[in-house]
């Protein structure tokens, strides 16, 4: 496919410049005339005169859409079209990324593509569950309300990835200093006691001999750790990214205790808040749930979640094997169950959502609560350890002076 560079002018007058990607010309120029656009020059590009697009804007974040679906369902329900709404979000938006896609929407939407059909063909801005949501909306004619219970959904999101970003943060900021500090001790503080000792001809403890050799072979070869360090972190970086690392780390969050109580209760909720949002909206069972399974981080319950859906197609309620798969709480299974029965099951799970909302906000609290004194005494004994290295060669001096 050949990159073509284009100038033309818009409606307002106004020439503008760009680039396409398609396989001839004619395809090139249908486009653009499509956007209402007057071709004044299109050539092909190479290597050399191709545009260089450095896009610094990152994927949206659950915030920004949010903001976006909470803003298109209240500009549309004053009366405003679509293919304005679009253009007023796209020039409001701070998103780089985002703002780029809205506007090609904005072109797709006036070709006379559907909204939804515009959104699916962004599928790294706008997630699988919001295109669904955008067929549904239009589908019912109530596209406001889908897009409000979006907006609901996203805010959510945000506020429980908020709630564990938080806990994350004040583990890896100490533990990051607690670096720091070991590194500036062994560095730059140790040997300098060092040099002191071994003037006064001082026969140093083993603590502290240890210790010396560590700071000696930090020093001696800074140069190959730093890379040997890095060179790990990206490994695991990458591994994480495979199959297998997916199911290793997966099966590690739900080994650790306390990180396994905020894993299982942030899945049950996301679980319940998406596929809630998305029966509502008169999304079909099963089409729910193959969304939803592909909403899951953990790898294990994203894999429980495609089983499920195969019981579901012959027949199968879904909380049965929601609790053969062991993963979920027993209250979920249970009040889906009842919710199967009493043909209320988008209620039980908005109420389920709530209830497992509220758990994580105290999982959070609870993984903080009990990590900070468990930080604290790590560091204070890491620290410790160095300063009784330092200390364990005056003490002994100072016997030796005593017995003299």
């Amino acid at each position: 496919m050949a990159v073509w560079g284009y100038v033309a002018i818009d409606k307002g007058g106004k020439e503008i410049k760009g680039s396409k990607d398609a396989d001839n010309k004619d395809l090139v120029l249908r486009d653009l005339k499509n956007q209402g656009l007057i071709v004044l020059e299109l050539t092909e590009q190479n290597a050399l005169t191709k545009d260089i697009n450095i896009d610094f804007g990152g994927k949206p974040t659950p915030r920004d859409m949010a903001v976006f679906c909470r803003q298109f369902a209240s500009i549309t329900r004053a009366g405003v079209t679509i293919i304005e709404t679009l253009n007023m979000l796209a020039d409001s938006t701070e998103n780089k990324k985002m703002q780029k896609a809205l506007y090609a929407v904005r072109a797709d939407v006036e070709k006379g593509e559907s909204f939804a059909d515009s959104l699916a063909g962004h599928p790294g801005v706008f997630p699988e569950l919001l295109v669904q949501m955008a067929k549904a909306g239009e589908a019912s004619g109530s596209l406001d309300t889908a897009m409000e219970r979006m907006a609901v959904q996203f805010e959510k999101s945000a506020k429980t990835q908020a709630m564990v970003k938080k806990a994350m943060i004040y583990p890896i900021v100490v533990a990051l200093v607690a670096v720091a500090v070991v590194i500036v001790m062994l560095v730059f503080v140790i040997p300098r006691y060092m040099d002191m000792f071994e003037q006064l001809g001082t026969e140093l403890p083993a603590i502290t001999m240890a210790v010396v050799n560590l700071s000696n072979f930090i020093q001696n070869n800074w140069y190959i750790i730093i890379p040997v360090v890095a060179g790990i972190v990206f490994a695991l970086k990458a591994y994480a990214k495979t199959s297998s690392g997916k199911h290793v780390f997966g099966k590690l969050q739900l080994k650790i205790p306390a990180v396994k109580n905020l894993v299982v209760k942030s899945a049950s909720a996301q679980m319940a808040r998406t596929l809630s949002t998305l029966l509502t909206a008169g999304v079909p069972l099963i089409e729910a749930v193959d969304i939803v399974s592909d909403t899951m981080t953990n790898i294990w319950f994203k894999e429980a979640l495609k089983e499920a859906l195969e019981q579901i197609m012959i027949g199968v309620p879904l909380s049965q094997p929601i609790q053969t798969c062991g993963l979920f709480p027993p209250m979920v299974y249970h009040m889906m169950r009842i919710g199967e029965e009493a043909g209320s099951t988008e209620d039980m799970l908005n109420k389920l959502a709530d209830y497992y909302e509220e758990e994580v906000e105290m999982a959070v609290q609870s993984l903080m609560a009990a990590m900070e004194p468990m930080i604290i005494i790590v560091l204070a004994g890491v620290v410790g350890l160095l300063i009784g290295a330092v200390m364990a060669p005056m003490v002994t001096m100072y016997s030796a002076l005593d017995n003299l």
